[in-house]
């Protein structure tokens, strides 16, 4: 079988190419490597290969999913980032040699939602403002010696110095909310910040998930956090949730976006919108 077989090397969990193609190839590969460098994906939308294999972080998985869909073929997901939290939610192995042989070898597939942002960046998991982006940057630089587990100490440092954020949402034209959030979280798998998750979102039903968490006491974090943790957040009593094809987000200027596990610049306004059943994921 061809393969596109994209890579980030930098992923959390240091992506060894070379171990991943040697169990691809045992499966019957022929592989053509491409990096997440734009000018690369692009020519991997033109490749012709049968079947794309991303091998990296959430980060890498939305524009691999983009090059499936421009070629009409399946993605499957090598794991090797930190959190992995995309393969957590579809029952992803996590070991590299089982994924290598579900990704050749597998023949369920599933029709996965996409979500894009106003730049055209593709997600599959959350784009989320707010604590979440200062929490993410200071996880970053703990992720080689913690793994997931820097993802809780970053939140925890978030915590004690972030602000809330002024924000206006609306949901297919209709506005939502208007005053300042501690977070807000537009899902499509819901699952974020390695074991976090909305708990109601469905990659399946074609629409977006978005939950603002209204400003308070740092003290009410907690309770914020083990919403998170447990899946419940949605069903806190305070905490904003709705359901549409279109999200916008009027932020401040400066905000920062942490998209699948990527810090990037807000738009301005920012507009999140659903590709329902955008690519086809190979399953167990």
């Amino acid at each position: 079988m061809d393969i596109a077989l994209i890579a980030n090397p930098g992923a959390g969990g240091s992506t060894d190419t070379d171990e991943v193609a040697v169990a691809l190839r045992a499966h019957g590969a022929e592989i053509e490597h491409f990096s997440l460098d734009e000018d690369d994906l692009a020519r991997a939308a033109r490749s012709g290969a049968e079947r794309v294999v991303v091998a990296g972080g959430d980060g890498s998985i939305g524009p691999a999913a983009v090059v499936a869909q421009a070629l009409g073929v399946p993605l499957a997901l090598i794991p090797t980032g930190t959190a992995n939290d995309f393969a957590r939610s579809q029952g992803i192995p996590l070991e590299i040699p089982r994924a290598c042989a579900l990704a050749m070898e597998g023949t369920r597939r599933q029709r996965m939602d996409l979500g894009r942002l106003s730049s055209g960046c593709a997600f599959v998991n959350v784009a989320n403002t707010g604590i979440s982006t200062s929490a993410a940057r200071e996880a970053a630089p703990l992720k080689s010696v913690l793994g997931p587990v820097a993802y809780g100490v970053g939140a925890l440092r978030a915590a004690s110095n972030a602000k809330p954020i002024a924000c206006r949402v609306s949901v297919d034209g209709r506005e939502i909310f208007s005053a300042k959030s501690w977070q807000v979280i537009v899902g499509v798998t819901g699952a974020f910040g390695g074991g976090s998750e909305l708990g109601s979102a469905d990659p399946q039903d074609g629409q977006l998930d978005v939950a603002v968490l209204p400003a308070g006491s740092r003290v009410g974090l907690v309770r914020r956090a083990w919403g998170m943790r447990t899946g419940t957040i949605c069903a806190q009593p305070d905490v904003v949730h709705e359901r549409g094809r279109e999200i916008l987000l009027e932020l401040p200027p400066g905000t920062e976006l942490n998209v699948d596990g990527e810090v990037i610049p807000a738009g301005r306004p920012e507009r999140a919108t659903l590709e329902p059943g955008a690519f086809e994921l190979v399953v167990p």
